[in-house]
C-alpha cells in the first residue's frame, strides 16, 4: 500500500528531517554563553518576543490532537464537537489578568513551574508537591496524544507494518529523533520549528476550506450530509444541533476546558518564556486568532462525512479509527504532493507541543521533586542535567503508552488529565490574587476534588465493551436526579475542591491553626517589565526548595 503513496511519503519524510534538522540548529539560536541553567534550557532565557511567543503558545495549545480529534469528534457526534471553539473562546479573557500575575512574580523571584510559586505563597512544599504531581500526571497523556495524529498519518501512507514492533517503528524513530534535538536545544527547539508549524497548518486549512467545498458542491450539501447521517443514527447525544441530552455536557466541558488550558504546565512554560508582560497582554489579545482557524479545523469532519469517507480499522477486531478521517480525507480529496504537505503539517504539529510539553513535565520533576526531596544543594547545572535526562524518561513513557495501551484508552486518558489538572486551580489561579486560603485546606480541597473526580470517571463506560474511565461526560441520574443529562466530570470535581478549601479555611482561621508563610508581596505582581536584572538575583539567592526572602 505505501507505494501507492510514495510521493505523500518522500514529501513528508522531507519536511520532517528539515524541521529536526532545525530542531538541532536551534542550539545556537539567540545561544547564551551557557545553556547548563534551567531558565536558558527550560526557558529559552525568558527572553522570547511577540512573534516567538505567538508561536510557541499557539503551537503549544493547536496540536496535532487538535487537527485529528476535533474533526473526528464532529464525525462521529456532530455539534458536540463545536465545544472547543467557545472554550478557546472564553479563555482569553480569563486568563490575561492572570498569567500577567504569574509572570510578574515568577520574574521576580525566579520562578520556573507553578509548584515553585505555590510553595512559596502558601509556604507548603507539601502541596507544591502535589502541583507537580498533577502537571507531570495530566501532561503524560497529552504526549502520548500527539503520538497518535502521526500514527493516523502513517497508517493512511500505508507505512504501518502488521507486528507491534512494525506498526510503532516508525513512532518510535520519530520521536527519538525530538528527544535528541530537545535534549540539545531545550525550548529553543519547538520556538524555532513553530514558525514552520504554524505556517504549514495555516496554508493546508485555507487551500481545503476553499477548494473542498467546491468540490464537494457547496456548504449546503455538506452540512445536509451530515444531518442525514445523524438524522439515521441511533445514538441520542449526536447532530448537527444541540439537544436536551448535551446541552449541560456542552456548556461545562467548554466552560472546565477553557479553566484547565493554562493550568496545564506547558501552556505556563511558554508563558514564563516571555520577554515580558507587554509580550503575554499583546498575544492573550491576539491568540483568539487561532480559533479561527480551529473551527475550520473542526468542519472538516463534516466534509469527510460528504466526501463518504470511511475510518480504517482499529487496533481491536471489529472497531474502526475515527482519528484517521482527516489523513483519509487528505489523501483521498486532493493529489499526493498537496496531501503529503498536509500529513507533514499534521507530523510536525505534534513534534511542537510533544517537546514543550516534556520539557515541562521534565522542570516540575526537577525544581519541585527532586530538589526539593532528593538533592536541596543541587546546582543549576545539576537540575539543567537532571532536567533534560527526566524529559528523555517523559518521552519514552508517552511512547509507552501508545505501544502498550489500546489508542482510543490514551485518547479517553487526555479527558482525565483535564479533569486531574483542575484540581490545582485554587492554589495555582486564585494564589494569585489571594493569599487567604489556608494550606491545609488547599490541600484538603485537592484530595476532595481528585477524589471525586476519579470515582465518577470510574463510573462512565466506555467503547470496546470498557466498563470504566470511558469519558468524562457523567450522567446525573448518578447522582439521583430524574434525568438522562450528562455533566462534564472536571467542572463538577472542581467546584466541590473549591467548596472544601473555602469551608477547611474557614474552620482552620476560627481554630486559630498556624499558616504557611509567604515570601511575595503586592510588589511581585507590578515589577517593571522591562528589568529581568532581578532574576539572577533570584538565581543566586532562592531555590526551589527554599522560599525567597520577602520582597520589601
Amino acid at each position: 500500500m505505501w507505494r501507492d503513496n510514495l510521493t505523500e511519503i518522500i514529501i513528508f519524510t522531507f519536511l520532517f528531517l528539515l524541521v529536526s534538522a532545525m530542531g538541532f540548529v536551534a542550539a545556537r539560536w539567540r545561544a547564551p554563553k551557557d545553556m547548563a541553567h534551567l531558565d536558558e534550557w527550560g526557558l529559552g532565557g525568558r527572553s522570547f518576543g511577540g512573534w516567538i511567543t505567538w508561536f510557541l503558545v499557539g503551537g503549544d495549545l493547536y496540536t496535532a490532537y487538535t487537527f485529528v480529534a476535533v474533526p473526528a469528534l464532529l464525525f462521529g457526534a456532530g455539534a458536540a464537537g463545536f465545544f472547543a471553539v467557545p472554550y478557546t473562546i472564553i479563555v482569553y479573557p480569563i486568563v490575561f489578568l492572570v498569567l500577567v500575575r504569574l509572570w510578574s512574580v515568577s520574574h521576580r523571584h525566579g520562578f520556573v513551574t507553578p509548584a515553585d510559586f505555590v510553595r512559596t505563597r502558601f509556604g507548603s512544599p507539601t502541596m507544591a508537591l502535589l502541583v507537580a504531581i498533577t502537571g507531570i500526571a495530566a501532561t503524560m497523556p497529552y504526549i502520548a496524544l500527539q503520538l497518535v495524529g502521526i500514527e493516523a498519518v502513517l497508517k493512511t501512507m500505508g507505512v504501518t507494518g502488521e507486528s507491534t514492533i512494525a506498526r510503532h517503528l516508525p513512532i518510535i524513530i520519530a520521536f527519538a529523533i525530538l528527544a535528541a534535538y530537545t535534549y540539545q536545544s531545550g525550548l529553543r527547539a519547538p520556538a524555532l520549528i513553530a514558525f514552520v508549524k504554524d505556517s504549514l497548518i495555516y496554508i493546508v486549512i485555507l487551500v481545503t476550506v476553499i477548494y473542498l467545498p467546491y468540490k464537494l458542491g457547496g456548504w449546503g450539501k455538506i452540512f445536509d450530509a451530515a444531518d442525514a447521517k445523524f438524522q439515521a443514527s441511533p445514538a441520542p447525544g449526536d447532530g448537527v444541533l444541540l439537544n436536551a441530552n448535551n446541552q449541560w455536557q456542552y456548556i461545562t466541558l467548554a466552560l472546565g476546558s477553557a479553566l484547565a488550558l493554562f493550568l496545564y504546565p506547558h501552556s505556563l512554560t511558554g508563558v514564563l518564556a516571555s520577554r515580558n508582560r507587554d509580550v503575554i497582554r499583546r498575544n492573550m489579545s491576539a491568540l483568539p486568532a487561532y480559533t479561527l482557524l480551529l473551527g475550520l479545523i473542526a468542519l472538516l469532519g463534516y466534509m469527510a462525512i460528504a466526501a463518504g469517507v470511511t475510518p480504517l480499522p482499529g487496533a481491536k477486531e471489529g472497531s474502526v479509527d475515527n482519528n484517521t478521517i482527516v489523513p483519509l480525507l487528505f489523501d483521498q480529496q486532493f493529489p499526493g504532493w498537496f496531501a503529503g504537505i498536509a500529513f507533514a503539517a499534521i507530523g510536525i504539529g505534534a513534534l511542537v507541543p510533544a517537546a514543550i510539553m516534556s520539557i515541562a513535565a521534565a522542570n516540575l520533576f526537577t525544581r519541585n521533586i527532586y530538589k526539593e526531596y532528593l538533592r536541596r544543594d543541587a546546582s543549576p547545572a545539576q537540575e539543567a542535567n537532571v532536567s533534560k535526562i527526566t524529559s528523555l524518561v517523559v518521552k519514552v513513557g508517552a511512547v509507552g503508552c501508545i505501544v502498550f495501551l489500546d489508542p482510543q484508552f490514551s485518547i479517553d486518558l487526555q479527558l482525565i488529565g483535564g479533569v486531574i489538572i483542575l484540581q490545582t486551580l485554587p492554589a495555582v489561579a486564585l494564589g494569585l490574587y489571594t493569599r487567604w486560603f489556608h494550606r491545609g485546606a488547599l490541600i484538603a480541597g485537592w484530595v476532595a476534588g481528585m477524589g471525586l473526580g476519579m470515582w465518577m470517571l470510574y463510573q462512565i463506560p466506555g467503547a470496546n465493551g470498557r466498563q470504566h474511565f470511558g469519558g468524562s461526560a457523567f450522567s446525573l441520574g448518578e447522582f439521583g436526579f430524574d434525568t438522562t443529562r450528562t455533566v462534564y466530570v472536571g467542572f463538577v470535581a472542581v467546584l466541590v475542591n473549591l467548596l472544601v478549601a473555602v469551608l477547611g479555611t474557614l474552620i482552620l482561621r476560627a481554630a486559630k491553626v498556624t499558616d504557611g508563610t509567604d515570601g511575595t508581596t503586592a510588589d511581585d505582581y507590578h515589577a517593571d517589565a522591562g528589568d529581568r536584572r532581578l532574576v539572577p538575583a533570584a538565581r543566586t539567592e532562592t531555590g526551589a526548595g527554599a522560599a525567597p526572602e520577602p520582597v520589601a
